[in-house]
């Protein structure tokens, strides 16, 4: 505190961080990706634990007996849907209804605002099908919820067939305390999240569906189940909701633990754990994994039916079982085991969820980072930002050689007029705007017009808008018309540093993924852009690291650390179908990611390129 209120110490340290400005954020920015790329390192991680004492012990035996039956119940449930060309709400309905469960179904209808061409679909019509197992020893105030989408073709058809066999199973039980709620939904995300809205009496997506005529008590845990086919040889456990929300740790925890138990080959990310962490190549395969987990946060869409629940304060996780490692075997009935233990310990629970960890990246499932450990490497990029900010407010606070008043050579210094800074961050919130609101606004102007389809004309204008945006310098200055000074970019700047900042700040709290990716490509561009740097070069580096760019490389990115590589075609394409995704989710299930870039960044990153080009 004496250094920062003795005036004569603070200006030291003032002219400190103004003259050595540039190398400390240099290092800064360094130690910053060092950190990051450290993370996955085995000795700087922690290995996981579980928090929560009622699930602190796997000492339960399971019976689950029926694997067998129900891969035949997967394969009726196979046939009436072939036949009736769709979720078979008939069959499923007296399938529930034969196990003792109290049935009910819900349907739905909702239009997209511009065709899935991924999916094929436009109006969507469905119906969802959902028993409830009360809970016989307790008030049936609290719920658990299993869950198998009713996906096309011959997918998921073995998940259903458990789910209908646990459902049996579990009906014999006299031990649960709370109601499980067994539900096939229809259309995958869109027939959950009509469900969800229905059992919470909300509708925040504008979708229209049947009032439910049946519920169970509070929901506190939800698992969905992915099967398709009847060898497993690993079980996938997906995390990932919307928004970038995670469950919390100790249900990963419970799922690893029973894996251990059971003997079940577990993957994460589809990666499978490795022991040597001391050698390059187990290094790098941790690391991979986490890139992997940080990508896909990053994207803020849901990974699986699980991710609309965790909006809900449900913690949730997607169970998907992967025919590949085929040196490994597991049948049906050791998953139905797998479960019928995790949904034991979930019985056991006496309170939500929340003694562990919300926010983490997993590296491996032995192994996690928290919070503490992977702030720090985004506060390393973030301060750059405020080091710059600093530097240019003591420049406009210096006062320029001259006489005692100010004056060089007898001509006052201008200052920059609020129109020169106020006008080009109008211009580029409205062209924010005009991204956000125009391409689905203006689709069926451009079909009429263009041989184009609705998607392709979505995706296009958007595109035509964001390349748009580059001529916004030219047409800010001929508003201005000779208003732009020397002080007036640097006002303009320190503005764009600090909401940059506070920008990047809130989206790291609520999605660190995103919030570091963008940090990555945008703090070294605020930072060190002026109009006197090289404008050809400049504005090439700028646009390379612009938002729209930096989406394209994390697709190649995504797909190299998949394993699988495409080409400059191939991935043009899904950089195409990303964007069409990014607006469906926003409109659809409430993604933040397509408003926040638009609105937020996208203009921000519009005002640093009229800094390049300030006159």
């Amino acid at each position: 505190m004496g250094l920062l209120s003795d005036p004569n110490r603070r200006r030291a340290l003032t002219k400190l961080l103004t003259r050595l400005n540039a190398p400390i954020c240099v290092m800064c920015y360094l130690a910053g990706v060092a950190w990051f790329m450290g993370l996955a390192f085995e000795p700087f991680t922690l290995r996981t634990y579980m928090s929560e004492n009622a699930m602190g012990s796997t000492m339960v035996e399971e019976r689950f007996p029926a694997g067998e039956r129900a891969l035949a119940t997967g394969r009726e449930f196979a046939a009436h849907k072939k036949k009736v060309g769709g979720m078979p709400v008939d069959w499923l309905v007296k399938t529930m209804q034969s196990r003792g469960l109290e049935v009910f179904t819900q349907s739905f209808t909702r239009k997209l605002p511009f065709p899935d061409e991924n999916k094929e679909r436009y109006m969507v019509r469905g119906t969802n099908v959902y028993g409830i197992l009360r809970a016989p020893r307790a008030p049936r105030t609290e719920a658990l919820v299993l869950s198998a989408p009713c996906s096309e073709g011959n997918n998921n058809n073995q998940a259903v067939g458990l789910l209908l066999g646990l459902a049996q199973y579990f009906r014999s039980q006299i031990h649960w305390a709370k109601d499980i709620i067994f539900l096939v939904n229809e259309h995958d995300l869109i027939g959950m999240q009509a469900w969800l809205e229905g059992y919470h009496h909300t509708n925040t997506t504008g979708g229209d569906w049947s009032p439910l005529q049946g519920r169970g008590g509070s929901i506190q845990a939800a698992l969905s189940l992915e099967l398709s086919s009847d060898v497993i040889t690993s079980l996938d456990l997906v995390l990932e909701g919307l928004n970038g929300q995670l469950p919390n740790l100790d249900l990963a925890n419970l799922f690893y633990a029973f894996c251990q138990k059971i003997g079940v080959l577990c993957t994460i990310q589809g990666k499978l754990q490795r022991n040597d962490w001391d050698t390059t190549s187990g290094y790098s395969h941790a690391a991979q994994t986490m890139m992997l987990m940080v990508l896909k946060q990053a994207s803020g869409r849901p990974w699986g039916d699980h991710g609309l629940f965790l909006r809900y304060h449900i913690e949730a996780a997607s169970i998907r079982g992967i025919n590949s490692f085929r040196q490994y075997k597991t049948d049906t009935t050791t998953i139905g085991r797998l479960l019928e233990g995790m949904y034991r310990k979930l019985n056991n629970l006496l309170e939500r969820l929340h003694q562990s960890y919300f926010f983490y990246l997993m590296p491996s499932l032995s192994r996690f980072v928290s919070i503490g450990y992977y702030m720090p490497a985004f506060g390393l990029l973030a301060v750059i930002l405020l080091l710059r900010a600093l530097d240019l407010w003591v420049q406009l606070g210096a006062s320029p050689p001259g006489t005692e008043d100010g004056v060089a050579g007898g001509v006052q210094p201008s200052s920059p007029g609020v129109l020169s800074i106020l006008t080009p961050v109008v211009i580029s919130h409205m062209t924010g705007v005009a991204l956000y609101t125009l391409p689905i606004l203006s689709q069926e102007m451009a079909v009429q017009h263009f041989p184009v389809s609705e998607t392709e004309a979505v995706v296009l204008t958007a595109i035509a808008i964001y390349t748009a945006g580059l001529a916004l310098p030219h047409n800010t200055h001929r508003l201005l018309q000779g208003e732009g000074t020397e002080e007036g970019w640097r006002v303009l700047k320190l503005v764009a540093l600090l909401y940059l900042a506070v920008l990047l700040g809130c989206t790291a709290l609520i999605n660190f993924s995103l919030g570091f990716i963008l940090a990555l490509s945008l703090v070294p561009i605020a930072a060190f852009i002026t109009p006197h740097t090289p404008k050809a070069l400049s504005a090439a580096i700028m646009v390379l690291l612009s938002p729209g760019c930096t989406l394209l490389y994390c697709v190649f990115l995504f797909q190299e650390l998949q394993e699988t590589p495409v080409s400059l075609q191939d991935g043009w394409m899904l950089f195409l179908s990303v964007i069409s995704q990014g607006i469906l989710d926003h409109s659809l299930y409430g993604s933040l990611v397509y408003p926040l870039l638009a609105l937020l960044i996208y203009p921000c990153w519009l005002l640093l390129w009229n800094i390049l080009f300030w006159k």
